[in-house]
């Protein structure tokens, strides 16, 4: 703590992890929420970084695995948070990389990734041998 009785932001590359499943999500966004908080983003900020990370965590043990990981580390700015499930059965298609298409009209699901990726500064999806890994990031 400091003289004001405010802990240190984390150290830049300082990642915390945790491994869930669909049941630990409420558990996820705490975790996840407490974390950005410490590391110095703004409350009005917390509320959307929340709503991209439930789309991907809860797309990570729905349709990928049903166990999934989230490391938050933090860059200068940045947080960013890294979800890996072991889920290789993407259909990724070349011409419309995951999350940049909008849904469909009156569509009632496929809009996770969309929805993520304009809450965030920043996507990356990577899926290989290993799993899927949806990469975001977001300024403090």
């Amino acid at each position: 703590m400091n003289e004001d009785g405010v802990a240190p932001p984390p150290a830049p590359g300082a990642a915390k992890e945790i491994t869930f499943s669909l049941a630990d999500l409420p558990d996820v966004r705490e975790f996840a929420a407490a974390l950005a908080r410490r590391g110095g983003m703004p409350e009005d900020r917390v509320n959307d970084f929340l709503v991209a990370l439930n789309e991907v965590t809860t797309n990570a043990v729905t349709h990928g695995a049903t166990k999934a990981r989230l490391k938050i580390s933090f860059e200068p700015g940045l947080l960013v948070a890294d979800v890996h499930d072991e889920g290789r059965h993407w259909h990724l298609s070349p011409e419309s990389p995951p999350g940049f298409t909008p849904p469909r009209e009156n569509a009632t699901s496929g809009m996770g990734l969309w929805v993520a990726r304009r809450l965030s500064s920043d996507m990356r999806v990577v899926t290989g041998e290993t799993g899927s890994t949806v990469v975001m990031r977001f300024p403090l």
